[in-house]
């Protein structure tokens, strides 16, 4: 591993990933042709990058490891401006990396999105969200109303809503789909 490019960071998303899904991260993971240790280096090196006291700004450092997004535009979300930056990742070929940032160029959101003119899922029970297959935003409008709960770290978010009258929490790392507790309780197949 000697260059931090899309590969390497597509390791850093696994790594969280493999805390909810070990065995999906592993498989997608070895079709990166990655070992176990080139994944603890990737996520070292990007926490060395994060932590830096001569850190670049969160964007400045997605544009360099990245490289120019896919697309770019400006977006209005409620009363504030910001720009939505996309990237192609070779393990995700339906989604995007997303970034929101600021007009200052502070970022504000980083996950996973569904890439324009891709088709997504077709959710209408708990049954359908099975691990990776879905985002937050395809849940979120597939369930509404749903209510937004506070994640166990920076880099996940949890939904809570009703899918056929049954009480779910779903739970996101990167803005995908990992589990989902349905009536309290883990669906059988660990999602």
């Amino acid at each position: 591993m000697t260059s931090f490019g899309p590969a390497v960071f597509q390791l850093v998303l696994l790594r969280r990933m493999s805390d909810f899904q070990p065995e999906l991260a592993d498989e997608a993971r070895r079709r990166l042709g990655a070992s176990l240790a080139d994944q603890r280096e990737a996520n070292k090196r990007w926490q060395a990058m994060v932590r830096s006291p001569r850190s670049r700004g969160a964007l400045a450092r997605y544009r360099s490891v990245l490289g120019p997004p896919e697309s770019a535009e400006r977006r209005t979300i409620g009363d504030l401006e910001c720009e939505a930056l996309l990237w192609p990742l070779p393990l995700w070929p339906d989604l995007r990396f997303e970034v929101l940032a600021a007009p200052d160029g502070a970022v504000w959101n980083e996950w996973l999105v569904r890439a324009p003119g891709a088709r997504g899922p077709v959710l209408e029970s708990a049954d359908d969200l099975r691990p990776w297959s879905a985002t937050v935003d395809e849940v979120a409008r597939a369930f509404a109303p749903v209510r937004p709960m506070e994640g166990t770290a920076p880099t996940r978010w949890r939904l809570a809503f009703a899918a056929r009258g049954r009480p779910c929490v779903a739970e996101f790392t990167y803005g995908l789909l990992q589990r989902v507790a349905v009536d309290g309780t883990r669906e059988p197949d660990g999602s």
